[in-house]
Order: C-alpha cells, then structure tokens, then sequence
C-alpha cells in the first residue's frame, strides 16, 4: 500500500483555505509559493484584474520543450444550504475516505503534485514538469486563460497538459463547451387589470424560456434521428448539446405587471455543435418578441449578455497527452465526459490535453464530498510514474 501520509498533509493544508469563488484564494497561492521557494523553483503569478485572485505556474526541471502540464484549479463551490456533518473545511477521515470540501474536486490532485515537489527536485528529470493553478474554474473556466497564454508565450512547448479532475483515474479526452447568459426583459407597468396598457416582463421571459426548452428539445430528437443503427454512442450522456434556464428573477408583487425579470440559462454542447448559430437564433427570437412588445410600450427591452465561455475538449485520434496518461494507469481506452472543465482551453491554446485525476465526479459539489483514501494513492502513484518517465 502506497504510503499517502505527505499527500494526507498536503489535502488537510490545501482545504484549510477557504477558497469558495466569490473569496479570494491569496492565501493558498501564498502557501503554496512558499513551498516553492522552499525548494527554490521558479514561479509566476497571473493575476486577475484587481488582483484578489490569481493563477500560479511553476517550473520543476530543466528549461526545455517536451515537458508535462499538472492543471488544477484552486477554487470550490459554496457550501452554503448544505448539511455537513463536519466542518467542511476541516479534513475529517472516516471509513477509509477523506471528507471535505475540495477533496475530489480538486485539491487532492493539487496536493499530490505538492507533496512529490520533494521528488520532482530531486528527480534527474530530462524534461520539465510544469504545475498550473487557477481560479474561478468552478463559475465559468474564467481565470486559466490568462495563465495558459503566459505558459504558451514564456515557457517551452510541453508535450502534454493533464488536467486533474476527478475521473477515478480514468482517462478523459473529451468534454463539452458550456458558454453562459444572462437575459434581462424590461416591461411596462401597470396594474394588472389593466394588461391591454402593461406589458409583463415575466410573461415574456417565460415566452423565451419556453424557446431555449424547445431548442433543447430539437436537439435531443435531431440526435435521435441522426443515429445510425448499430453505430458506436458518443460518449456523451446526454449525447446531445443541452440548453437549460435555472435561474429566474422578476416581478415585485401579484397585481402589478412585472417591469422587469430576468434569467440565467447556459448551453453544454458537444464538439463541433455551433453556439454561434443557437445565439442567432435566439436573438432572431428575441428580436420579433421585443417588436411585439414595444408596439404596447416603446421602453421594453430584451438584452442579453454572455457571462461566460469555455470551449469543449473535442477527442483527436492523435493526442499524445492521451497515449501519456495511458501509458501511465494502464488504461487502453479513454472515455469523454458532460461536464466543462479547463482542459478545451488548453486544448484550443495548441497544447495536447486529457482529464485525468483521483475521486469521482459524484462527489464534486456534493454535501460530505469525500475522496477515497485508494484514490489517493492511485493518482500518487500515476504521479511518480510521471516522474520516473520524464526521468529517463
């Protein structure tokens, strides 16, 4: 049994810091700098715009091109609504798991690559390894861009990058985009009996919802139709782009017509499928709703803003960051998974990419989310693998 007593250290330090997205996560970067200074490997920051947040990438073994990415990001979902039955920032071992905040996605894989620093160092490691931790994945992917520009402009072409994520070890070459919106409606006043002078904001936001539930709908039947019999699934679950609204806000009281509302919808859509051309329509719509609208009241409106915009991670028959992770766990196939992560980012900067990492993805964000202490030590293990073979 691999001895996980450093990794156990490093996942306790890492989810002391209280690093949910709307906080800051200074305080982990500045550890985890200084174990980096320690052991005297050179670092950057790569902050965001006011500087409260930021990413941070390093650079362990020689300066030279051919080298691995270890990705993962630094931020957590809130806690808040959840029954814990411990403190979740506070790592609490039972039945051979590790509960806590962060644990599965995605500290631990961070806190693995920190506790080998030791081994890294003291590798002869031919080719480098790089780590890079970022911010604000878990609201939109939007902090790794900037470091991963840093990382393609300053520092030698890796071969690979291997995002963390928890996939119990599995190797992942393929997930969706997710690009968010917020669309805001504005109405017309009035007393609600008097709805021929009003125009309710609420009413047309459900009218727009409804399109954005019908669109979805359109896909999952294309999907359906478009299958060949007897050909292979995509992978994907649901094997189709989704478009979902779960945020709405709007109106103030039941006998007045709304003037304004709101919601939040995003788009999951599997390689190759065009946001663009969902937007266009979208917009198309709204366009010919707000026409209807303003014929009652010329101050409506219906705006739309884009919040966020992750890239999918689309699976290459050559991808050496694949053949790599392979290589390392043993697997002879990869898989793809629904959920957005960083690693079409890397992808979309020329960098080969896979998902691979210790815990499952049941557990992220879940109340108790736990990573099971085997896990650790398989994703210990890939980890010196890792080591070893950049070695040789």
């Amino acid at each position: 049994m691999t001895d996980t007593s450093a990794q156990r250290h490093w996942i306790d330090r890492l989810i002391t810091h209280d690093t949910t997205s709307h906080l800051s996560n200074l305080s982990l970067i500045s550890d985890v700098e200084g174990w980096l200074s320690s052991h005297n490997i050179p670092h950057w920051r790569a902050p965001d715009d006011d500087q409260t947040k930021t990413n941070l990438y390093a650079l362990i073994g020689p300066n030279e091109a051919g080298g691995v990415v270890l990705s993962g990001h630094t931020d957590v979902v809130p806690v808040a609504g959840q029954a814990w039955d411990s403190d979740p920032f506070k790592v609490v071992e039972r039945d051979q798991k590790l509960f806590g905040r962060g644990t599965s996605d995605m500290k631990s894989f961070l806190a693995i690559a920190l506790s080998l620093v030791p081994e890294m160092v003291a590798a002869p490691l031919k080719k480098p390894i790089i780590l890079a931790l970022s911010y604000d994945e878990e609201v939109g992917c939007i902090g790794a861009p900037r470091m991963i520009e840093r990382i393609v402009r300053d520092l030698p072409t890796p071969q690979a990058v291997i995002v963390g994520e928890p996939t119990m070890m599995k190797v992942i070459d393929g997930h969706k985009g997710i690009a968010s919106f917020r669309t805001t409606v504005t109405g017309f006043t009035t007393h609600s009996s008097q709805t021929d002078r009003g125009v309710s904001a609420v009413e047309g936001a459900a009218r727009l919802i409804a399109w954005i539930s019908d669109k979805r709908a359109d896909y999952k039947s294309k999907s359906m139709a478009d299958k060949i019999p007897g050909s292979a699934p995509s992978g994907f679950d649901p094997d189709y782009s989704t478009m979902t609204v779960n945020v709405v806000r709007g109106g103030t009281q039941l006998n007045i017509m709304a003037g304004e509302a709101s919601f939040e919808w995003d788009m999951r859509l599997i390689p190759g499928d065009d946001q663009h051309a969902i937007l266009s329509s979208f917009h198309e719509f709204s366009a010919s709703l707000e026409q209807q609208m303003r014929s009652v009241a010329d101050q409506c409106r219906i705006v739309t803003e884009q919040m966020t915009n992750a890239p999918a991670l689309a699976p290459r028959p050559d991808n050496p960051a694949a053949d790599l992770a392979k290589a390392l766990t043993g697997h002879n196939n990869t898989e793809v998974v629904s959920y957005a992560a960083e690693a079409g980012q890397f992808q979309q900067a020329g960098l080969s990419t896979v998902i691979c990492g210790p815990g499952s993805i049941d557990q992220a964000h879940q109340a108790n989310e736990f990573i099971a202490l085997n896990q650790v030590a398989a994703g210990t293990q890939f980890q010196q693998k890792l080591i070893q073979r950049l070695s040789h």
